[in-house]
């Protein structure tokens, strides 16, 4: 079974999901980084987010907690307002 680690901010910072969509985009991914699957939704109307990371794993999601949740106030896309973890109950793609 799947886990998702979904995460609301607000105050969105622009420079910041910048780096983070370029980082990704190159492959550049904090070290020890499981494979995963990551959504990041932004509402420039309300200036808040979601990060989503699904992983095949608990264990794979008590790393990426750990990872993400180390991410210095300041590099992170805005003000975290909150933490979740989910078990994915159905994924697909049409």
């Amino acid at each position: 079974m799947a886990f998702a680690r979904v995460v609301t901010f607000e105050n969105i910072n622009p420079d910041n999901v910048a780096r983070i969509r370029q980082s990704m985009e190159s492959g550049d991914v904090p070290e020890g980084m499981p494979p995963s699957q990551v959504l990041f939704l932004h509402d420039k109307g309300t200036d808040t987010a979601l990060a989503i990371v699904i992983v095949e794993t608990e264990d794979e999601y008590r790393q990426v907690d750990e990872i993400l949740g180390g991410v210095p106030a300041n590099q992170a896309a805005g003000r975290r307002t909150g933490v979740a973890k989910y078990e994915v109950a159905v994924r697909a793609s049409t």
